[in-house]
């Protein structure tokens, strides 16, 4: 044979490269993004500007437009009333309309957008909204929980207690759980690996059936300069490395992480956890699009910059979480082309 027909034959033979090959793929969705109903913004406005703008889908989808993002997850604020900062009247009226108006947006454009219910947990209504959100077809699918802004502190029995409590609700009705571990940095409250052990021996356990998705990589952003949190990731990281079975539904979002100007340190810091997690955990993400936070176009331009290998990037841009998968496979038939980079995670992690 000769040397041309060889090569012809092996080209023939050689098995298709994927769509992205050589190209880092646009990732497959934002995992974590905040809409503010007008309500909300004028709760948030501090009278000097401060707060963010009122914010729908018809604001969001543009940006995912811009950025190639199919599919996003609108993690209400509704905890925002319940803060024990404020004081609200019919505060539990207000967190039912705001969750209500996130699952409202999210039925605007329902191929590419699916909303989280939220609640602070400690408050006395936080089971039976839970309940409500399970009940409600467009905020079943999952639940958000800020520990910092709902001042949960998990070293106190109580709190792991109630908590307790909670998970175990999201994971009897099938939802999905997002939290923002990073306890009240304002109120200076105790956090790393003691909490991320109340986390791992008592929360998780509770919701066995669930993706739980730890929010900022443990943190609270922007950036990866926090050794609180890194002590606390460095617990559950390790968890995820000897494969515990209390690990085998929990990822984390890099949600607002990698920034301009970020110090070759704690960029070096990030990917090291990344890698000792391992990719397919890490879900994308940009965070609400207001303020100085990146949007989703630039979030992921920035995160393209981590000392992350082609192919380490192009795994957790394709990653795509388990509570989008149904919903998934139709936009996939309708668009072939994007099933091609918009992979789900493992079978085996579902």
């Amino acid at each position: 044979m000769q040397r041309r027909d060889l090569l012809k034959l092996l080209c023939a033979t050689a098995a298709p490269l994927p769509a992205w090959a050589g190209e880092t793929p646009d990732p497959a969705a934002d995992h974590h993004q905040h809409l503010f109903s007008p309500a909300m913004a004028r709760l948030l406005d501090t009278g000097a500007g401060g707060g963010p703008p009122a914010i729908g889908a018809n604001d969001l989808v543009p940006l995912l437009d811009s950025a190639g993002i199919r599919r996003a997850v609108l993690l209400s604020t509704a905890y925002v009333y319940g803060s024990p900062v404020r004081k609200i009247n019919d505060e539990y009226t207000k967190v039912q309309a705001e969750n209500d108006w996130n699952g409202a947006q999210a039925a605007l454009f329902p191929d590419r957008l699916r909303a989280f219910g939220s609640v602070n947990p400690l408050k006395d209504y936080a089971l039976e909204e839970v309940a409500r959100c399970a009940a409600a077809p467009n905020l079943r699918h999952g639940l958000k929980l800020h520990f910092g802004n709902s001042d949960v502190q998990l070293e106190l029995p109580e709190h792991a207690q109630r908590l307790k409590e909670v998970f175990a609700a999201a994971n009897k009705h099938g939802m999905a759980i997002v939290v923002h571990m990073r306890a009240s940095l304002s109120k200076h409250r105790p956090y790393g690996a003691v909490q991320a052990r109340v986390f791992l021996d008592e929360l998780l356990p509770a919701a066995p059936d669930v993706v739980v998705q730890v929010a900022h990589m443990a943190g609270s952003g922007p950036g990866y300069d926090d050794p609180a949190a890194d002590d606390a990731l460095s617990v559950l990281a390790e968890a995820v490395a000897k494969h515990d079975r209390r690990t085998r539904r929990l990822y984390f979002d890099v949600a607002s992480l990698a920034r301009p100007g970020m110090k070759p340190h704690d960029a070096a810091n990030l990917v090291q956890r990344i890698r000792q997690i391992g990719t397919d955990r890490i879900l994308y993400g940009s965070d609400a699009a207001s303020g100085e936070n990146l949007r989703p176009r630039e979030g992921w331009a920035e995160f393209r910059q981590l000392p992350l290998t082609e192919t380490e990037l192009a795994r957790i841009a394709q990653n795509l979480a388990p509570y989008l998968r149904n919903a998934s496979a139709g936009a996939a038939r309708r668009n072939p082309r994007r099933s091609v980079t918009a992979r789900s995670l493992p079978a085996r992690q579902e």
